[in-house]
């Protein structure tokens, strides 16, 4: 037996694995302005957590607070528009103060979990959040709906920051004021 076949056997592994490439890099926005991303955000669309699945009128409030954290809350109705309302109250922290796009969020002591801000359009009336796992992302708006156009124009900017799109799922809104009580966080 030749002593290359041993090596040419330990080789083929390493080849193999060579070409196994992880994603690059999730991309965030380059800079987010604080005062104009706080306010009301309707989820659009998401890859549901655990606590969003069946969730209705959703809605997701952020608040700038005097210590710099960022209060927010998330509002739905659980399994219809007329089901229980649901409400969780994590705090923002900015990690990344260059852009303001990278988050840590922390619904329980002393977790924070990983939130970033990958595009947020010039109005800020549109953004997707992400996570660098690439498990969970969030399609919102200022707007309880979306034309059609723009809804399939985003879910190719989450495709190509190498999210599974056939995951993602379209959150029930209905856009009446009447329709939302208490689902919106002005109120």
């Amino acid at each position: 037996m030749s002593p290359s076949i041993p090596i040419y056997v330990m080789l083929i592994p390493l080849i193999t694995f060579a070409a196994c490439s992880s994603p690059p890099p999730i991309r965030t926005a380059k800079a987010v302005d604080l005062e104009q991303f706080m306010g009301d955000w309707y989820v659009i669309a998401n890859i549901p957590t655990f606590l969003e699945k069946d969730a209705y009128n959703a809605v997701e409030s952020y608040r700038l607070a005097q210590d710099g954290t960022v209060a927010t809350t998330f509002r739905f109705r659980q399994g219809s528009f007329d089901g229980e309302l649901k409400a969780y109250h994590p705090t923002g922290y900015i990690l990344d103060r260059e852009t303001n796009a990278v988050w840590g969020m922390q619904f329980i002591w002393p977790i924070k979990a990983d939130y970033r801000i990958l595009y947020v359009d010039d109005a800020y009336s549109q953004t997707i959040i992400g996570r660098i796992d690439r498990d969970y992302v969030w399609l919102m708006a200022r707007t309880p709906q979306l034309p059609e156009t723009d809804y399939q124009h985003f879910l190719e900017l989450i495709a190509a920051e190498g999210y599974d799109i056939t995951q993602v799922q379209k959150v029930p809104q209905r856009g009446s004021v009447e329709d939302r009580e208490g689902t919106n966080a002005a109120q």
